[in-house]
C-alpha cells in the first residue's frame, strides 16, 4: 500500500508500528499477567487464555504493518493439516530474524501459538522478557558437561525445572518451537562446520530430546517447516522497509516416534545414536527439499 514511498522511510514506518504496537499490547498484557498471580486455578486458567488472545492480536498487528508497507508474495503448502487445539513440536531452518515473523505470520490462528524454551536469563529483557513470562514461555537453565562432572548432584535438575515450567501446558494446547541448527545460516558458518548439508548447519539433536524427556506424552507430532527465500536471506531491515519479494514455506506434519518419549538423552549412548540418525535423516530430506526449492524458485535483484 506504501510501495510508492522510498524503502528507508517504509522502514522507520514499520519500525514505529512495530514498537507502539509492542507496547500497547504489553499495557493490557501486564495487569492480567499480575492477576494470573492470584492462586485461583480457574482465574489462572482464564487469563492464560486471554493473555494468548493479546499476543495473537499482537501477531496479527505486525502482519498489517507488512502488508501496509510491503508487498510479499506467500507460496505457502501443508498449513491445512494444522489444528489450533493441537499440541506440537515444530521446528524449522533458520537463515535470518525474518524467520520468527514469517512463522508467527502465517502460523497465526492455524494452530496454537509458538512458545520457545529460553534461557534462564531472558527473563531481563526489558518489555518482551515480562511478556515471555507473562506467557509463560518455558525458562530452563542447562548445565554444561563440564560443569555436571565438577557439581554431580546437578544432574537431572534442568529437566525437573522443565517438567515443572510445562505443567502449565497440560491445560492448553501447546506448540513447543525450536531452531534445530541453534543460530542462523551463514557462509562462514557453514564452512565453520563443514556442514554435510548444502542449505543447512549441521542440527543439534540434544534440544529436541530435552524437550521430548521433559513434555513426555503431550507433544503428538512434529511440524516440520521449510523456509526459502528466492532473493537470498533477508535482513530485519529489509522487512521493516518492504524490500521482500517472494517466502515460500513448505509445512509437514510428522509423527514423533514413541520411543524417543521421555528418553535420557544425555546418559544414554545407545538412544542419543538412534535420536541423532532420526534427525539427521530430517535434515537430509529438509537440504533436498530446499535442492528443489532453489531450482522452482529463482531469485531476482531486490
Amino acid at each position: 500500500m506504501l510501495k510508492f514511498l522510498p524503502a528507508p522511510l517504509r522502514g522507520i514506518i514499520a519500525t514505529l508500528l512495530l514498537i507502539i504496537n509492542t507496547l500497547l499490547c504489553f499495557s493490557v498484557l501486564f495487569p492480567l499477567a499480575l492477576i494470573k498471580l492470584l492462586p485461583y486455578k480457574p482465574l489462572q486458567t482464564l487469563c492464560t487464555r486471554i493473555l494468548i488472545r493479546i499476543a495473537e492480536f499482537w501477531i496479527l498487528c505486525n502482519s498489517g504493518w507488512m502488508r501496509l508497507t510491503g508487498s510479499i508474495e506467500w507460496d505457502n503448502s501443508g498449513l491445512d493439516q494444522l489444528d489450533y487445539d493441537g499440541w506440537y513440536l515444530v521446528t524449522s531452518n533458520h537463515q535470518s530474524w525474518v524467520d520468527i515473523l514469517v512463522l508467527q505470520h502465517n502460523l497465526n490462528r492455524r494452530m496454537p501459538m509458538l512458545k520457545f524454551f529460553l534461557k534462564q536469563e531472558l527473563i531481563w529483557v526489558p518489555v518482551i522478557g515480562i511478556c515471555w513470562w507473562a506467557l509463560d514461555f518455558p525458562f530452563m537453565k542447562r548445565y554444561t558437561k563440564a560443569y555436571l562432572d565438577k557439581y554431580p548432584e546437578k544432574a537431572g535438575q534442568d529437566v525437573a525445572t522443565t517438567r515443572r515450567a510445562c505443567e502449565k501446558f497440560k491445560t492448553t494446547p501447546v506448540a513447543v518451537f525450536n531452531f534445530l541448527e541453534g543460530t542462523r545460516l551463514t557462509p562462514a558458518k557453514h564452512a565453520q562446520q563443514n556442514s554435510p548439508y548444502r542449505h543447512l548447519l549441521r542440527p543439534k539433536s540434544g534440544g529436541v530430546a530435552f524437550v521430548l524427556d521433559a513434555m513426555g506424552q503431550q507433544l503428538r507430532s512434529l511440524v516440520d517447516i521449510t523456509i526459502h527465500y528466492p532473493d537470498g536471506s533477508p535482513t530485519f531491515w529489509d522487512l521493516l522497509s518492504g524490500r521482500i519479494r517472494k517466502v515460500v514455506m513448505r509445512c509437514e506434519l510428522r509423527p514423533i516416534p514413541a520411543e524417543f518419549l521421555g528418553q535420557d538423552y544425555q546418559n544414554d549412548q545407545q538412544f542419543r545414536e538412534h535420536f541423532q540418525g532420526w534427525i539427521n535423516g530430517l535434515w537430509q530430506d529438509k537440504d533436498a527439499l530446499l535442492d528443489k526449492l532453489h531450482r522452482e524458485y529463482p531469485g531476482a535483484e531486490r
